[in-house]
């Protein structure tokens, strides 16, 4: 019995492991409270959100400040000067931000080579405060070994995040499972002001090409037009598109990934109880037997 015990104990970290994991999976009750463009309990309007994206475009950004990676003090303004590419992420998502984050790394770096290092920025804020710390953000970024000059990965104050996201038409609505938000990459010129939302989760270079080359050229970014299927690029967190159906429909994947979680810390605990039972018995005949 002795030898299941090491067993035992690796089993029960693992568990506790996945237990500690899942928790990160909910949303901050901070984040919730700034959501104050969704309806609390009732998910995301999906026609409300595009609407708010859309009309962002051609605003010009107030002033944000920021805690970068090593706890910097960064303004938003400081980005002027050179197109910004902004992305906003929250590090308890393991299924739909890192995707969007690699693919728009595979972009970005498509991009250097095309016009060049150094010619455009690129941000991406964590809106789940305070989880969304720094330090969280560090983690997230290191997952994809993230470390050009020109990406930073930013953290705002709980109490700025309304604002900031009510700047960038980036809406969000809490779930139990974490956050329904529209997938957009806002592109932002050198004077601060968005000039197109690109939508959609796998972002490629062609995506960025035309409208960045406009931008270093120094030409104007006209507005995408939207077309009566653009809500098909549009993807929410746990839902997914079905363009046979023409309907979104629930992503289980999420779901049964995090019952996976449940059932294995379950199925640990039963066993390390009945070990230690087990050991309280063989305790017991012994102190019989003396």
């Amino acid at each position: 019995m002795s030898r299941c015990r090491p067993l035992a104990a690796l089993l029960l970290a693992c568990a506790l492991g996945v237990g500690g994991y899942l928790g990160n999976l909910a949303p901050a009750h901070a984040a919730s409270e700034g959501t104050a463009q969704a309806d609390a309990g009732r998910g995301l309007d999906q026609e409300r959100a595009l609407r708010a994206s859309q009309e962002a475009v051609g605003r010009e950004l107030g002033e944000h400040l920021f805690r970068d990676r090593s706890g910097r003090t960064v303004a938003l303004s400081s980005y002027r000067g050179k197109p910004l590419l902004v992305s906003f992420i929250y590090t308890g998502c393991f299924q739909i931000c890192p995707g969007t984050t690699r693919a728009l790394q595979q972009a970005v770096e498509a991009m250097q080579r095309s016009v060049g290092p150094g010619q455009f920025n690129v941000v991406s804020i964590g809106f789940n405060q305070p989880e969304d710390s720094p330090e969280a953000l560090k983690a997230f970024a290191a997952q994809f070994h993230i470390n050009s000059d020109n990406w930073e990965f930013l953290s705002p104050r709980g109490a700025d995040v309304p604002a900031l996201t009510r700047d960038f038409g980036f809406l969000y609505a809490a779930t139990p499972a974490g956050f329904d938000h529209v997938l957009q990459l806002s592109l932002v010129d050198s004077q601060g002001r968005i000039v197109r939302q690109i939508y959609g989760e796998q972002l490629n270079a062609a995506d960025l090409g035309e409208p960045l080359r406009l931008l270093l050229a120094g030409s104007p970014v006209e507005p995408e037009r939207l077309l009566e299927g653009l809500f098909e690029r549009v993807r929410l967190v746990c839902t997914v598109y079905d363009v046979k159906t023409g309907d979104y429909r629930v992503d289980y994947t999420l779901p049964i990934q995090i019952a996976g979680g449940l059932t294995f810390f379950i199925v640990m605990v039963v066993f390390f109880f009945n070990e230690w039972r087990a050991s309280r018995r063989a305790a017991s005949r012994r102190a019989r037997r003396a």
